[in-house]
């Protein structure tokens, strides 16, 4: 049975950072190349989404964006049903994206050279909003057991000081795709409780479950919790809406959203028309949508697993919960790894980002956007297979 899924959408030519800028950054042309770097779908969005976009263009007006009530009332409905976390209207602060929010908290929260610590391998972009910011990396590294990540609680007590000022936590984890459980997160936050550490919570990827797991929203877990946690979602990764650069920034602590919405006030932060409604939408009318997208990415993980694996002796893929980008061990595959890329990227023609990007034990890896049709997938699979045919042929000898 087709899905809507399958259809394949031609974006190349449409400002799409991940098919025209591919050939600037990895030498591979839109025009034979697979792109599956850039964490965004290539899945259109729930079509209450693109009839609100088509009743905004015929209006033919974009001025400033007011009335934000329907949308903080479909941020806390969706809250509410998804992930029985409750939320009041005034705790929603908008923003243009989570990165930006978590940039700016940042900013607001500590002082440069202050330590921020987070869970490495990890999403590239802390690194960087961290560095940006003058700010010092404080990386604890996970373990990897039993094809999984952990947090490391043995060793992290004498990895922070009295200057680590901020947990910035991502959950579900990108890209190792787990979903941490209640008690890995209370046992964390205790511990940030314990050493003065604000707890900044990027939940973007936490409506994205594909294995029947439970996502746990950080605030949830006890009031002193929520009183030391600042919460970072969005709607762009559950329903591809990455371009209309809005997430929700959730507080319950007054003194706190206060003092950062200080920081969105000086950097002339606002909410916009289109992100707002688009959201809006998506919470409203996306759970129909999100269901089927979720039981589609799941299949094509069991697609990767296997086609992967058997096509590179000696990769392993490492099982995601949740999001939709894949992390794939090569450290015992019998090539130097710069050759394994190379083979990836130049000869089969599938752009992917390369793990040392994601911090510390990231070295070996490489993440693979599986957001796109079953035959993106598929002939990613079959490129793989031509490229290391004499690799299977050497093992099997």
């Amino acid at each position: 049975m087709t899905s809507i899924f399958d259809q394949k959408i031609d974006r190349r030519n449409t400002h799409s950072l991940k098919w025209d800028e591919m050939e600037s950054r990895y030498g591979i042309s839109p025009d034979d190349g697979l792109p599956m770097w850039v964490a965004d779908m290539d899945f259109r969005p729930p079509q209450a989404v693109n009839d609100m976009v088509a009743r905004a263009a015929e209006h033919g007006i974009n001025g400033y964006y007011g009335n934000d009530a329907p949308y903080k009332e479909a941020v806390i409905s969706w809250m509410k049903r998804r992930h029985q976390f409750d939320v009041s209207p005034d705790w929603i602060t908008t923003v243009p994206g989570v990165v930006a929010g978590y940039s700016m908290a940042i900013q607001a929260f500590s002082e440069e050279g202050d330590g921020v610590l987070v869970f490495s391998p990890v999403y590239h972009a802390f690194g960087r909003a961290v560095r940006d910011n003058n700010r010092r990396l404080v990386e604890s590294q996970l373990i990897e057991r039993d094809g999984a990540y952990y947090m490391d609680f043995d060793n992290l007590a004498d990895q922070v000081d009295e200057r680590t000022k901020i947990l910035l936590l991502c959950s579900p984890h990108n890209p190792g795709g787990r979903v941490w459980t209640a008690e890995e997160l209370t046992r964390i936050c205790e511990f940030c409780l314990e050493h003065n550490i604000l707890i900044i919570s990027d939940e973007i990827h936490h409506d994205l479950i594909l294995d029947g797991s439970k996502h746990v929203v950080t605030s949830t877990l006890s009031e002193a919790i929520a009183e030391r946690t600042i919460t970072f979602t969005s709607a762009s990764k559950t329903f591809n809406l990455a371009g209309f650069a809005t997430a929700a920034c959730i507080i319950s602590n007054k003194e706190l959203r206060d003092q950062i919405r200080k920081v969105f006030t000086a950097c002339g932060v606002h909410a916009t028309p289109l992100g707002s409604q688009a959201t809006t939408e998506a919470y409203n009318h996306g759970d129909e949508w999100l269901t089927e997208a979720c039981d589609y990415i799941a299949a094509n993980q069991e697609l990767l697993i296997e086609g992967l694996e058997a096509a590179i002796p000696g990769a392993k893929v490492m099982r995601m919960a949740s999001t939709y980008l894949q992390w794939v061990d090569f450290k015992n595959v019998d090539l130097p790894f710069d050759e394994i890329v190379a083979r990836i990227q130049k000869q089969a023609k599938v752009a992917v980002n390369i793990g040392s990007t994601f911090g510390k034990g990231g070295e070996t890896f490489l993440r693979f956007n599986l957001a796109c049709p079953k035959s993106t997938v598929e002939e990613a699979i079959k490129r793989l297979e031509d490229v290391f045919a004499d690799l299977r042929i050497q093992t099997n000898a």
